[in-house]
């Protein structure tokens, strides 16, 4: 058994400060294990927001040594523990205590995104018809856990702050799985290059890296939807075609 030190922000979104904890650790620990610990043994008032500790619900989402992190999928023996563990809260959200931060804001956007609008059945009996790869290609967005990491990482709402004008990388995936459904037809093109705007993202893959579902966010998602507004509010061709349709 070894000790390890911990540097765990303490306070609310008008004061606060890192607090430097000393535990005994065993092997196999995560994170989320020396925060439980660190709350039996020195501070019972710790917030820490957790649920599944299995990387399924995404509640336990923080920064670990300045890294967006599941605290319970970041096992201590990946780090380098002869120096201390600074934990602290999520920053692109507004603090409420410790480490726990109001993520509602995310949950407002998820809402004002068009549901899926099925097409009209190719069969009379009601059925439609569809090629399995275009089933398959946007089964990946469905494996995210809403951690928001992807959120925590994205410099245009950590660093730029604009949240009243871009719904963030969660969202673009979110918008993905509903424009690449092969029974869709609404239209949320417009929607993503003026209220959504996707035009902030300058796909720096950030957000895939965190991602601990390990969803191809910028490549599969973010690039396709931006190609597609290119296709529909840029292309000279189309812009053609509007005007001779008109």
């Amino acid at each position: 058994m070894r000790s390890a030190t911990f540097k765990i922000w303490r306070g609310d979104a008008d004061n606060g400060a890192f607090a430097d904890y000393t535990i005994d650790i065993d092997e196999g620990m995560v994170v989320l294990d020396a925060v439980h610990q660190i709350q039996a043994s020195h501070a019972p008032d710790l917030a820490v927001r957790w649920n599944c500790k299995a990387g399924k619900c995404g509640s336990c989402s923080a920064e670990v040594n300045g890294k967006p992190k599941l605290m319970c999928m970041t096992r201590l023996e990946d780090l380098p523990l002869d120096e201390p563990v600074i934990i602290e809260p999520m920053q692109a959200f507004p603090l409420m205590k410790d480490l726990v931060t109001d993520v509602s804001w995310n949950y407002t956007v998820k809402e004002k995104i068009k549901p899926f609008k099925p097409r009209t059945p190719d069969a009379a009996d009601g059925t439609w018809r569809m090629a399995q790869e275009d089933v398959e290609r946007p089964q990946e967005f469905r494996k995210c856990i809403e951690c928001f990491l992807c959120q925590d990482v994205c410099h245009v709402l950590r660093d730029h702050h604009k949240h009243d004008e871009f719904i963030g990388p969660r969202f673009l995936v979110y918008t993905a799985a509903l424009e690449m459904h092969p029974l869709d037809e609404e239209d949320r093109l417009s929607d993503l290059r003026h209220r959504d705007g996707i035009g902030y993202c300058n796909i720096t893959k950030c957000c895939t890296k965190v991602c601990p579902e390990h969803i191809t966010i910028t490549d599969n998602a973010i690039i396709p939807l931006k190609e597609r507004v290119v296709d529909e509010f840029y292309d000279p061709v189309t812009k053609l075609f509007r005007i001779f349709k008109s």
